[in-house]
């Protein structure tokens, strides 16, 4: 299926960050018009969406306010009082997030405060996965996974939490259903079937958050267990069985998400350049590689993996181009290469970029274990695990096995299986896994470089403080 692009304006005031709801709702109808004419007998779509944005519609279901995304600064004073009137340990005990004006709750409360007009004639709050549910069927139920970004719903009892809603002053009516990952919503609206070229009797489901998706995709079920995704943005999302420390978990600004498997949890940890960075350097310092590529039809990356030396370069990157994500959620934090000599080579420096977004990963992989996650093993998946030089790297640098899964698109394997759990195509999630997700190998840490990385890490540990006042 063609993947939704979407673009987000600050038509307004500088730093708003929105989406068009319509044009969002008009590209979900271009992509089942496209799937529908190249599959004449689906019968079934599952709805797996981002977090946070939400959309407000009135009694005829019209959007009555852009869809502010996560980046956007309003609801900064929103949150502050939700902490004031809660307590932040209370507050983050309930919804199994660090407090912060990114998620959906203190950002109505800024529409409520700064456009009470168009805030009293909302009927309906919903996020892109309920949103889009809610358009096919008429059906407003939201998973979760996915309610769990709104910084409202209660991660223990999976409902949403009337302590939240009493101190937002917000009624908490306003939002879907919430239901298991994977719970069909209902056939798609008689009215909608034809003109997307759709048989009226397709089946829609929720699905999950994306990031849930792509644990699922990945066969990420058991304690212990995580995915590494490596595409623009790097993320390791673990399972767990009990909710770990919370205290710990929210200092390092890690969430706990429901899973989708009953009573089991995620968190997301995540560094905000992973391929992005190679990107960078593809760019920036590889024109003649990268031009060398598309004229003999190579990827520039497979080249550059090729110049690349034995064991650790001795280099040491803050990966942190574009801000710091877990655990330091710092939109302002520079990214730095620290320790050249003139007798490093290219191939050293773009060796320790890759070096750079694996200390980060392991920084944050400490700090999941600090709190009692266990992460014994990691199943790689994007486009960062095409490559075998990186995987081993960070195999030798975390100290764990990898399992490649390959380029694979692993959230949207992920909502093929809860769709066709829910549709009944898959009997059974085993039997869903066996069927969709395919192992391509296991990179194993070879002990003696890894212990020359843990050297190196330790040096890496205090290079954001020691860096902060420099940039």
């Amino acid at each position: 299926m063609r993947r939704l692009i979407f673009t987000y304006s600050a038509s307004r005031v500088a730093g708003e960050h929105e989406l068009s709801v319509k044009g969002v709702w008009a590209s979900v109808c271009a992509v089942i018009r496209e799937v529908s004419s190249k599959v004449p007998d689906l019968d079934s779509i599952g709805v797996t969406s981002f977090g946070e944005s939400f959309v407000m519609l009135d009694e005829n279901d019209e959007a009555l306010f852009p869809a502010m995304l996560y980046t956007d600064p309003r609801g900064n004073s929103q949150c502050a009082e939700l902490v004031a009137r809660i307590g932040s340990r209370a507050l983050g005990g309930i919804v199994g997030l660090a407090p912060h004006s990114m998620f959906s709750l203190p950002k109505l409360m800024w529409i409520r405060d700064n456009h009470y007009d168009l805030f009293k004639k909302a009927k309906r709050i919903l996020l892109f996965q309920d949103y889009t549910v809610y358009m096919l069927t008429g059906t407003a139920q939201i998973d979760y996974s996915l309610a769990s970004r709104t910084m409202a719903f209660d991660i223990r009892r999976r409902e949403w939490s009337d302590t939240v809603f009493d101190a937002a002053g917000i009624d908490k009516h306003l939002f879907s259903t919430p239901v298991a990952s994977g719970t069909l919503a209902g056939k798609i609206r008689p009215e909608l079937a034809s003109g997307l070229g759709l048989n009226p009797d397709v089946l829609i489901a929720s699905c999950c958050h994306d990031q849930v998706s792509a644990a699922t995709g990945a066969g990420v079920f058991q304690e212990g267990e995580a995915i590494d995704g490596t595409g623009t943005v790097e993320c390791i999302t673990p399972v767990f069985n009990s909710i770990p420390d919370m205290d710990i978990l929210q200092e390092g600004n890690f969430a706990v998400v429901p899973h989708v498997v009953a009573d089991k949890y995620v968190s997301y940890a995540f560094c905000f350049t992973g391929g992005v960075l190679l990107q960078w350097y593809r760019n920036q310092c590889a024109r003649y590689e990268n031009n060398l590529a598309i004229q003999t039809g190579q990827s520039v990356y497979a080249m550059l993996d090729h110049s690349i030396p034995e064991g650790p370069t001795g280099i040491l990157v803050l990966p942190h181009f574009a801000g710091a994500a877990t655990p330091y959620m710092d939109n302002g934090s520079k990214g730095a290469i620290v320790g050249l000599t003139l007798e490093h080579t290219a191939g050293d420096i773009y060796k320790a970029l890759m070096e750079g977004v694996s200390y980060e990963m392991l920084l944050n992989i400490e700090m999941l274990r600090k709190a009692g996650v266990r992460i014994d093993m990691l199943r790689a998946t994007g486009g960062g695990a095409k490559s075998k030089v990186w995987l081993q790297l960070k195999a030798d640098i975390f100290g764990l096995p990898i399992v490649s899964l390959g380029a694979c698109e692993a959230g949207t394997i992920g909502s093929i299986i809860l769709t066709g759990l829910a549709s009944g195509a898959f009997s059974s999630l085993e039997e869903a896994v066996g069927k969709m997700i395919h192992e391509e190998g296991t990179y194993y840490p070879d002990m003696e470089k890894h212990a020359a990385y843990a050297v190196l890490f330790e040096k890496y540990k205090g290079m954001y403080n020691a860096l902060r006042p420099l940039v």
